[in-house]
């Protein structure tokens, strides 16, 4: 049975060497094979997240460069021309499919400050609420280090944390996962089942695979690493197999399935729970509390009766009854000063108060666990 066959929410990365066709420009028919199929998924109501590197590859098509170069200003440029490329490309065969599309451009800062990673996830989530699909790469025409360290595989696993993705897909230039580079080990054995995590996997693990991407095996063994940390499963198969995706959506097993060892939403539970930087607290009233309790519900600002600490939006904090006894915890979705300003207000009063509408919820019932 495939990761893919339950799972709601997809990201699905493509590298360079499929998006280009080997560094010959922008592959109009890779891409548009990829977007059939997306629309399909979207029609059975899964929400999709495409990953897709290639813009440093079309820039340099674009720009008549034989090689990669070395210094990082060429490579911004050759990214800058590429980009425009490859997000029409997407945008035309997304739309011939009947897709809606939208581009994202992120760097690794942008999900490494607290405040920037909730302004991305709160977008990204709003295109899917809108069946948009958002095509995001790393914003390479601004950042050195994403250019000279950065990859598209890790990108991705960063992107499946950021949206709580059921799985990973890495379409990539191999068929899958092997003891070793098959490449130069013809009796290589190929590894269809793993746990993601196992550190065997990163020992066998090859290098750096083609001159036009920066990510070899071992990239995609960490990111699949690295989704499984938010229950994630990761997919990782070749990019050129008739239908892969329909087919792993169908349940058929293709390439390597790396499989996350806690379920998704255990897994952001056990992280809030095991959260020892508690940044404040709020108590709430009976209500509330039993709301939360014993009917499953989020909380609210109305039921809140005290905040203390000073806390921001996104920050862990926990629940207290009246008697201070720890309730929950959970993810608040407003700083400790707006806390204090609706405190014991409905929602439709929030815009009034705070000048702008956001969530109702303060904790929503998704991101609080029961202590």
């Amino acid at each position: 049975m495939s990761l893919l066959s339950s799972a709601r929410r997809i990201v699905v990365k493509v590298g360079s060497s499929l998006v280009t066709n080997e560094g010959r420009g922008v592959d109009a028919e890779a891409i548009a094979n990829w977007s059939r199929q997306l629309a399909a998924l979207a029609g059975q109501g899964r929400e999709l997240v495409m990953v897709s590197s290639g813009a440093i590859a079309e820039g340099m098509k674009r720009l008549g460069w034989a090689t990669r170069p070395k210094e990082l200003h060429e490579l911004q440029a050759a990214a800058a021309v590429g980009q425009m490329g490859l997000a029409q490309m997407y945008e035309s065969q997304l739309s011939a499919h009947g897709l809606a599309s939208a581009q994202v451009l992120l760097t690794h800062a942008d999900l490494a400050d607290r405040e920037r990673y909730l302004n991305a996830r709160s977008t990204l989530l709003t295109l899917l609420a809108h069946r948009v699909l958002p095509v995001i790469n790393e914003n390479d025409t601004v950042v050195n280090d994403e250019i000279k360290f950065g990859d598209n595989d890790t990108l991705g696993a960063l992107v499946a944390n950021l949206v709580e993705a059921d799985a990973l897909v890495i379409l990539t230039d191999q068929r899958g996962l092997y003891s070793a580079d098959p490449r130069k080990q013809p009796d290589a054995r190929f590894i269809a089942d793993a746990q993601a995590g196992d550190p065997e996997l990163e020992r066998m693990a090859g290098g750096a695979g083609s001159s036009l991407g920066r990510g070899g095996m071992l990239t995609k063994i960490l990111a699949a690493k690295r989704a499984a940390g938010s229950g994630a499963g990761t997919v990782i198969a070749w990019g050129r197999e008739p239908d892969v995706l329909l087919r792993l959506a169908a349940g058929e097993a293709i390439g390597t399935a790396l499989h996350a060892a806690t379920p998704k939403l255990a897994a952001r539970k056990q992280w809030m729970v095991d959260h020892l930087q508690l940044r404040g607290a709020v108590r709430v009233d009976a209500g509330a509390a039993t709301k939360l309790r014993d009917e499953g519900k989020s909380l609210l600002p109305i039921g809140v009766t005290e905040v203390q600490g000073d806390f921001s939006r996104g920050d862990v904090i926990a629940v207290q009854a009246a008697d201070g006894q720890e309730l929950a915890r959970g993810l608040a979705n407003y700083s400790a000063a707006e806390v204090r300003l609706i405190a014991r207000r409905p929602s439709a009063e929030f815009e009034s108060v705070l000048g702008y509408a956001a969530e109702p919820e303060l904790i929503h019932r998704d991101n609080l666990v029961l202590r």
